[in-house]
């Protein structure tokens, strides 16, 4: 039998976002941050949380392996960070899953805010009872492969959205934005402005129907 493929690994002392700038994104709709970039950066609307009320804002380590095959996830829970998100390209393969709830529980005990797949996850409930945030293209009962290739921390596409390491993804019910980590101060505060402008309408608009 081969032996399994070597996975490639980037520089795992990549940049990250700094805390305070993600807790100025943390609560701002997925929407009003798209807005902020002109309707660019939003993940496909194949990509969706996989149990209501998921939300997740955090740096992406970036993840890139073959369809059905998890081998580079693994050995990507040696490697995260508290506050990461997981952002792993499956190359959107809706017949095998890439992560379930034993790999879903090790990620969470490693601090790992949240996961996104362009692929599909299993173990939907049982990740929902663990309350880690999981966005992906597809929900599938079959187990992966765990051969690899693979590859961490490099540029990966999700959704059809470029991903680097370091950037911030921010997740709610809506989808999935990615933010540059070189934009997220001036995002931030262009989505807090439409944010703040989108309450003044609503408070106009309610009292114009009570």
């Amino acid at each position: 039998m081969a032996e399994p493929f070597e996975i490639e690994v980037g520089d795992p002392e990549y940049r990250r976002c700094d805390p305070d700038e993600l807790l100025a994104l943390k609560d701002l709709p997925v929407a009003n941050i798209g807005d902020a970039m002109d309707r660019l950066g939003i993940a496909g609307s194949g990509i969706a949380p996989i149990w209501k009320g998921a939300k997740v804002c955090g740096s992406a380590f970036t993840i890139w392996t073959r369809s059905g095959d998890n081998l580079a996830i693994h050995q990507a829970l040696a490697l995260v960070r508290p506050g990461d998100v997981m952002v792993i390209n499956g190359g959107g393969d809706p017949t095998r899953a890439l992560i379930g709830e034993l790999i879903a529980t090790r990620a969470k005990l490693a601090g790992v805010t949240g996961i996104v797949i362009d692929g599909a996850v299993r173990d939907a409930e049982a990740i929902a009872e663990l309350g880690l945030a999981v966005f992906s293209g597809a929900i599938s009962p079959a187990g992966p492969f765990k051969f690899g290739p693979g590859k961490l921390l490099c540029n990966v596409a999700i959704g059809g959205v470029s991903v680097s390491p370091g950037d911030v993804v921010v997740g709610d019910g809506d989808g999935i934005a990615v933010v540059p980590l070189s934009r997220v101060s001036e995002v931030a505060g262009r989505a807090a402005g439409i944010f703040a402008n989108e309450e003044i309408k609503r408070e106009g608009y309610y009292k114009g129907v009570r």
